[in-house]
């Protein structure tokens, strides 16, 4: 296991190396050939400096710590190439490399849908993220969530009281569940379900971090419904996401004199399944969901060989020196919560890269 495992750890700590640049480099190399091979070797293969001293040279210690988290009998680590890892989620564009996961991998494999929403939510909020992941746990679904304050707790509290099961997708660390007020909560998911996180197991909480953490959710569920959301919240990029990846995303309806329904309306408006009760998403979900388990054993999508970059203008306003993001939304005249969600898969894509003071563009842009 150590073995298989180490390859993978060495690669998942490359630099602008995720899961999709990793995927496209597996078609000629495998993992283990790929941190066996010399500098002069890995420029050939398109590596930048950086990533070929992070694969010649890597941090041993941070390795270790990986290998010993494993060896627990609740703690895994699944990589692209495991048997195990969630097919839906290998066909998102920038899968994670490694998933680190406590509890019962078995759950990840089995039909997913996400409920998620405001951390401020409202009473009805509450109840109805409480109700839908109650049925949804009673009709044999995995309710997926990201274990926060508000409709995730209540969605995954619902499931867990059904006697379903429940995956809850981390921003952090699995040893450093976020936030601490629902650590009871994790420990009954793990009893029921399985904490989930693509950060190594010591890795904090970070802003960044639960952007990557919502494409995870997204990735993993062949639906996500969306309780409550205002304007800018995070979960209408999870909704993008979903979208994105071919997922079915449902939303339930509000007054539109209430601040936290303006997000779902607007989904609604945009084409999102309007949602009354769980009757709506059975309905909805059978295909995608007939569809994921039939094709569990399935290869990867093949991706395109001569794809064009993504967000164009936007790479054009990223240079060399770092360019804050308030000036690169400026430039590209959009929102800057926006231009983050399109950073973020620039970097998941190794284009551009965060350093102090905004983004940069990589050599591989």
């Amino acid at each position: 296991m150590s073995e298989a495992l180490y390859p993978w750890l060495v690669l998942a700590m490359t630099p602008n190396l995720g899961g999709y640049r990793i995927n496209k480099l597996l078609r000629h190399i495998s993992a283990q050939q790929c941190v066996s091979s010399s500098f002069e070797q890995l420029f050939q293969l398109g590596l930048t400096h950086q990533q070929a001293t992070a694969i010649t040279s890597p941090n041993q210690q941070r390795i270790d710590q990986a290998l010993r988290w494993q060896q627990h009998p609740d703690q895994h680590i699944l990589t692209l190439d495991s048997p195990t890892y969630p097919y839906l989620l290998k066909q998102i564009s920038s899968p994670p490399p490694l998933l680190f996961v406590r509890g019962e991998v078995a759950y990840l494999a089995q039909p997913q849908v996400a409920i998620i929403g405001s951390r401020a939510a409202s009473i009805d909020g509450r109840e109805a993220a409480f109700n839908f992941g109650y049925a949804l746990g009673q009709a044999e679904y995995v309710v997926t969530s990201g274990l926060a304050l508000g409709i995730d707790g209540q969605a995954h509290l619902g499931a867990l009281k059904s006697g379903g099961a429940t995956v809850a997708v981390l921003g952090s660390g699995l040893d450093q569940v976020y936030p601490a007020r629902h650590r009871q909560l994790a420990n009954e998911i793990v009893e029921q379900g399985a904490l989930v996180s693509e950060f190594w197991p010591d890795e904090k909480p970070r802003p960044q971090n639960f952007p990557r953490r919502n494409r995870v959710i997204s990735g993993l569920s062949t639906g996500v419904l969306v309780v409550e959301a205002a304007e800018k919240s995070g979960s209408l990029i999870t909704a993008r996401y979903a979208l994105e990846q071919g997922r079915e995303v449902f939303a339930l309806p509000g007054s539109i004199y209430n601040a936290q329904s303006r997000g779902c309306n607007a989904l609604i408006k945009s084409g999102a399944k309007l949602v009354e009760s769980p009757a709506d998403i059975f309905n909805e979900v059978g295909t995608l969901t007939e569809c994921a388990i039939n094709n569990q054993i399935g290869l990867p999508l093949p991706q395109p060989e001569n794809e064009e970059l993504p967000f164009p203008a936007l790479l054009a306003n990223v240079g060399t020196e770092a360019t804050p993001v308030d000036v690169v939304a400026e430039r590209c005249e959009q929102p800057v919560h926006e231009v983050l969600t399109q950073l973020l898969e620039l970097e998941l894509l190794g284009l551009v890269s965060a350093v102090p003071g905004g983004y940069v563009r990589t050599r591989r842009s």
